[in-house]
């Protein structure tokens, strides 16, 4: 009886199809989820292992050349992380400079056309090369931004390191950005500091020589992270520097507030700042999958600064003397 059951095993063995064992013609499956192979032009299949830059391992563990486009989700973060660094130059351009004068503009400008011209180049030397569309991967999970902690032991012996960027170009390409946004600032910034803003305005550019390092740091360790959250951040940032920004003047009656922040040009633009940064944030959130439902939630955006102005009598500290 025995031999009839290692008959009919053997037999069954046989009869089953390569593919439904884990076996794609010549090959296995790789372990873990991020190792592949490569198939050279004679059809010979290499090992398992990563697969090479701008691609990732299909279904059936080969690396396939990663075709798609960033979507509108992929394009909004990858904005995001583009305003991180104007939005912090022009942060330690105020903060590091405590008379306000109209030369600060042209280090805001300056800002804003370092950032440019670091975008515009981080785009011309991804794939493909030369041109300012993108070739990316889809983004599936989390896990795709931290392939380095899924290298598979499958004896639990020996690893095979299968590390590669599953979301090409979305993590290399922001770390391109900032070294090219600090290349451009320093080719720029210290000859207008010299010539508009002596002495008060190199403050600005030892501030964000310690900025991109930080930035650098922060995204190579947190890019999932950010990702999947910076619809929020964005949310929480504006509401936030709103209600600060309003603060901040001594006299907190309603009508001065209103006066001040829309007929004085600097505060009004502040305040179209941050009403762009909510609607960012909204759209982020939303997708605006579906149209009809969601674009009428741009209307909130005001809504902060309204609520703000409508409850400050009720929240002045002297009034607690008079209760």
């Amino acid at each position: 009886m025995i031999t009839n059951a290692v008959f009919l095993l053997t037999v069954i063995y046989f009869l089953i199809p390569v593919s439904s064992c884990g076996v794609v013609g010549k090959t296995t499956w790789c372990p873990g989820i991020y190792c592949g192979r490569t198939q050279d032009k004679e059809g010979n299949v290499s090992d398992c292992g990563a697969c090479v830059r701008g691609s990732r391992p299909d279904e059936h563990s080969m690396c396939q050349a990663c075709s798609s486009s960033p979507n509108l989700y992929d394009s909004l973060y990858l904005g995001f992380m583009a305003m991180s660094s104007p939005t912090l130059h022009w942060f330690f351009i105020d903060f590091t400079n405590k008379r306000k004068s109209g030369n600060l503009l042209i280090l805001h400008a300056s800002a804003l056309v370092e950032s440019a011209v670091a975008a515009i180049c981080t785009l011309l030397v991804v794939t493909p090369v030369g041109s300012l569309s993108v070739t990316s991967c889809e983004v599936n999970a989390l896990s795709d931004w931290y392939t380095m902690f899924y290298n598979p032991s499958p004896d639990y012996v020996h690893t095979i390191h299968c590390t590669q960027e599953a979301v090409y170009p979305l993590y290399t390409m922001v770390l391109i950005y900032y070294a090219f946004g600090l290349v451009a600032m320093m080719l720029f910034r210290p000859v207008l500091v010299t010539k508009f803003v002596p002495r008060r305005g190199t403050k600005s550019i030892y501030a964000s020589l310690y900025m991109f390092p930080i930035l650098a740091v922060v995204h190579a360790t947190c890019a999932g992270l950010i990702y999947y959250a910076f619809p929020y951040i964005v949310l929480v940032i504006s509401l936030v520097t709103n209600a600060l920004h309003f603060a901040l003047f001594s006299n907190q009656s309603a009508l001065y507030l209103l006066r001040e922040n829309f007929l004085n040009a600097r505060n009004l633009t502040i305040i179209v700042c941050h009403w762009a940064l909510h609607a960012y944030g909204i759209i982020a959130i939303t997708q605006l999958q579906i149209p009809s439902f969601h674009t009428p939630m741009l209307c909130l955006v005001p809504l902060p600064t309204l609520f703000y102005l409508l409850t400050v009598p009720f929240t002045d500290p002297d009034n607690l003397d008079k209760a």
